[in-house]
């Protein structure tokens, strides 16, 4: 294979409009060369001098790193911008991941498998499948024919049978979306690595889009029209704690935190020698205005209230976001969950967990306020416990439904599917088996999501491969 002359270089960086795709733009001239290199580590081309890897199990950031190490081995200088960097060098875990027996490491070999299947359908070498969980796909059983898999998948779900294509998940139509060509010409960048991006104007965005602002500014903000609260340094002085004076009422500042990483602490307690009666914790990436009117609402009664906690009824709950039913956010109930989530282009979120609402002391937050791409991988999240008054929580909803804050908006992006989560039940274990063959016929059965009636609802549909006419089958 040709290698890429001395004048190109890689800029890797994240997608415009998909939170975890990771682009690569080519710098110079050897421009065919370099897009094959990268086709080998999975970036697919959508311009020019623009290819893009954009996987269902959102592990690009790790991947592209790998990609990174192995073409800088190779000779080729390779520049990654600061926020993907900063992606690269945060972990991240799925929420209540079903095999929870599994190193980071382990997921990673899973998500992985789950994407060469989903990559043996897309581009046809797989065409008898049942249509899995996008990153919990597994190989469950390998047929010799399509006759066999057929008259398996008679068997095991009979009458649930109906023709007409998989349909997509939302996650892989926003894949799907990621991969689209550009429509415009690309310009030439001019091969220098210490070009400066040009950074994007200050806008007024919705506020669970905003930048996070300056939280040491917000802290001392807040603290200084307060009598009733005192601040102090801790020993190693990277922590600030602000008492209120009837020692019920803590909040824990990291000075040292950035991005996704806790910076504000919160514990109210119902006396000063009581049992802790709620908690809570914010990221350093949770815009300004958010923590400002969670501090603001700390400061009025409304921090020892009584929230929907060990008792939860709909009311409570329906008066703790009424803010965002008035201001028309999409509401679900999946299992456990129930979801409020923005309506627009911006996604973001509240989420509240039933079980976690019934275990006093659960470490589990019971409601989760997140803004980014999802509730398990936010951009930034503000978490409560159960016991969080009702009136707190009312309180940051409508700065949610009705606040603006300044943030920095990057080049508009065609509109795409809107992000969804859901929460998989655990697949049962599985042994590990090869990927798919293409002279070979494979089920797969992940965690599918069940019918009305419980049970998956798969379908059948005709396409052709190398053995003529087979079936391809998908779960909806």
């Amino acid at each position: 294979m040709p290698r890429p002359g001395a004048d190109t270089f890689i800029r890797l960086g994240k997608h415009h409009d998909h939170t975890s795709a990771v682009t690569a733009t080519i710098v110079g001239t050897s421009i065919h060369a370099t897009r094959a290199l990268l086709s080998l580590h999975g970036f697919e081309p959508v311009g020019q001098q623009t290819m893009v890897m954009v996987r269902i199990d959102r592990e690009e950031p790790y991947h592209a790193y790998e990609a990174a190490h192995a073409l800088r081995a190779q000779g080729i200088t390779v520049d990654i911008a600061p926020e993907l960097l900063d992606d690269i060098n945060t972990e991240w875990a799925w929420a209540n991941y079903p095999m929870d027996w599994l190193t980071r490491d382990d997921i990673r070999e899973v998500s992985n498998e789950a994407q060469t299947i989903y990559d043996d359908i897309r581009h046809g070498r797989l065409t008898i499948h049942l249509h899995g969980e996008n990153h919990l796909r597994v190989i469950s059983d390998i047929y010799d024919s399509p006759t066999q898999a057929i008259a398996d998948f008679e068997r095991l779900y009979g009458d649930a049978v109906r023709p007409g294509p998989a349909p997509a998940t939302d996650t892989e139509q926003q894949a799907a979306q990621a991969r689209l060509p550009t429509t415009t010409e690309e310009p030439t960048i001019a091969p220098t690595l210490s070009s400066e991006p040009t950074t994007p104007k200050a806008e007024t965005v919705p506020v669970y889009a905003a930048d996070p602002g300056d939280h040491e500014a917000l802290l001392n903000d807040f603290l200084a029209p307060q009598e009733g609260w005192e601040k102090y340094r801790i020993w190693d002085d990277n922590t600030s704690i602000a008492n209120h004076e009837s020692l019920t009422l803590r909040a824990l500042f990291d000075h040292e935190a950035e991005g996704r990483d806790i910076k504000w602490t919160l514990a109210a307690y119902e006396t000063s020698v009581s049992d802790l009666l709620w908690h809570g914790t914010a990221t350093a990436s949770t815009p300004a205005e958010i923590v400002s009117t969670l501090l603001n609402s700390l400061a009025t009664e409304n921090a020892w209230g009584h929230g929907p906690s060990t008792n939860i009824t709909e009311t409570a709950i329906a008066e703790a976001t009424r803010p965002l039913a008035d201001a028309g956010w999409k509401h679900t109930i999946d299992g456990r969950y129930i979801t409020w989530e923005a309506p627009g282009a911006e996604t973001a979120g509240v989420q509240f967990d039933a079980f976690a609402a019934q275990q006093t002391n659960s470490p589990l937050p019971t409601w989760t306020v997140w803004g980014g791409y999802a509730v398990h991988q936010p951009s930034w999240a503000l978490r409560l416990s159960a016991q969080a008054p009702a009136v707190l929580l009312q309180d940051i909803t409508f700065e949610l439904a009705e606040g603006n804050g300044l943030g920095r908006v990057g080049p508009t992006a065609p509109d795409g599917p809107a992000l969804r989560t859901t929460q998989a039940p655990a697949p049962a274990r599985v042994a590990a088996a090869p990927a798919a063959l293409s002279s070979r016929a494979n089920t797969l059965s992940p965690s599918p999501a069940p019918n009305a009636h419980g049970y998956p609802s798969p379908h059948l549909i005709k396409s052709s491969s190398e053995w003529g006419r087979s079936v391809s089958a998908g779960l909806g």
